[in-house]
């Protein structure tokens, strides 16, 4: 087996990384740290770590970033970065949802390639717009939906493609977290005040949050097109202006229909995400909890139990997978594979290669845009009790 890291590809330099975001109290940021590093094909070297600015000069030292490069903002980051001969090669978004579209326009149109969390932007308007500033830069924009970067979802998705479960009739997921069952923003605590305030997050809280990664996994399994929703977005905690629970119906384009349930404030489950995607010949189910399987259940036999490394692991799989089966790949993995495939295609931009000729199963702009239409199809259904509406782009 391959073991990530080791490939020819490790000939090449490491390429230069910045972050906008993810300094001093932040969660996300150093978990894209970490998946960055994994693979060895990124440094970081830049960053405007926070929107204060002394605790962006402090965050980049506690990193060990040179001086001259830890930013006080991302405008001047952008700025400077691009007059460098030595500038980064891909700048890293992980700041609360209302900045990502005014930072990867600077970035791209500093000539910057982007690598950003989701979800991808504040509004479907900015969404729309990002995606045609990114096809008119022709450079890479890699969307960070992780769940998409788990050996096993991507072998479910070619599973799907091959045919192995016929027709895509009905898709169910969900993706249900207690981490808000109290008030915990009215406490201080970073994540979930910003998490639960308009101003930041935008119009979804929980459908916004981990409800995108629902969509998102259910339209990278499935391949299929959401056509319409019918949601019912309630908030259970006292006072909160944005959901923490979402029930939605889906319609799909191929006449496909669907389930998704995403909450935060559901007790006993810290983060369950599950799908189960259902054909005219036979299933697959995954849980994200217990990602290194897939359950394979071909119409009239017994279900098959496929692992991670092991038989029935396809070349997909294999070629996002590190360690032998029974050694635990995880929510850190599922990055680092979006990382090294951002670096893979950057690479083969680099060198003059075509970086689509690589078919790398990596979220794009246009999926970012997908789940902006989601949410705020959802937003706009519950509001009118529930009204079928239109989430097609």
């Amino acid at each position: 087996m391959t073991i990530k890291g080791t490939s020819d590809s490790t000939k090449q330099r490491r390429l230069r990384l910045g972050m906008v975001g993810g300094g001093r109290g932040a969660f996300i940021g150093a978990v894209h740290r970490m998946a960055a590093r994994l693979d060895d094909k990124w440094e970081l070297v830049a960053g405007a770590l926070s929107s204060n600015p002394s605790v962006a000069v402090a965050s980049g030292a506690d990193l060990g970033l040179d001086a001259d490069r830890c930013y006080s903002s991302w405008e001047e980051m952008a700025a400077r970065e691009a007059a460098r001969d030595d500038r980064i090669d891909a700048v890293s978004i992980v700041t609360p949802n209302h900045l990502h579209f005014a930072i990867s326009k600077a970035f791209l149109e500093a000539g910057i390639n982007v690598i950003c969390d989701k979800p991808m932007t504040f509004t479907l308007d900015e969404a729309l717009e990002l995606v045609e500033i990114v096809r008119k830069s022709k450079l890479t924009f890699v969307l960070t939906q992780n769940n998409t970067g788990y050996p096993m979802v991507r072998q479910a998705r070619a599973m799907v493609r091959a045919g192995m479960i016929g027709k895509v009739q009905i898709v169910r997921t969900s993706y249900i977290q207690d981490w808000l069952t109290t008030n915990l923003e009215a406490t201080g605590q970073k994540q979930a005040a910003w998490r639960m305030d308009p101003k930041f997050a935008g119009t979804g809280g929980a459908i916004a949050d981990i409800g995108v990664h629902a969509f998102n996994l259910a339209a990278f399994i499935s391949g299929l097109e959401l056509e319409a929703v019918s949601a019912d977005l309630r908030s259970y905690g006292a006072g909160r202006s944005l959901d923490d629970n979402a029930n939605v119906l889906l319609r799909y384009k191929n006449g496909a229909t669907g389930s998704l349930w995403a909450s935060q404030c559901a007790p006993g489950h810290n983060n369950s995400l599950t799908i189960g995607v259902y054909g005219d010949k036979g299933s697959l189910e995954w849980n994200g909890e217990v990602n290194d399987y897939l359950t394979y259940n071909e119409y009239g036999k017994p279900p098959q139990t496929i692992t991670r490394g092991g038989p029935g692991a396809d070349a997909v799989a294999g070629h996002a997978t590190r360690m032998p089966a029974g050694h635990p790949e995880g929510y850190i993995e599922g990055f680092a594979n979006l990382y090294s495939n951002a670096a893979e295609q950057i690479w083969a931009r680099i060198e003059g290669r075509d970086p689509d000729a690589l078919a790398l199963d990596t979220p794009t702009v246009e999926d970012g845009a997908a789940g902006l239409k989601f949410i705020t199809a959802c937003v706009e259904s519950s509001k009118n009790n529930s009204l079928w509406t239109s989430a097609s782009l």
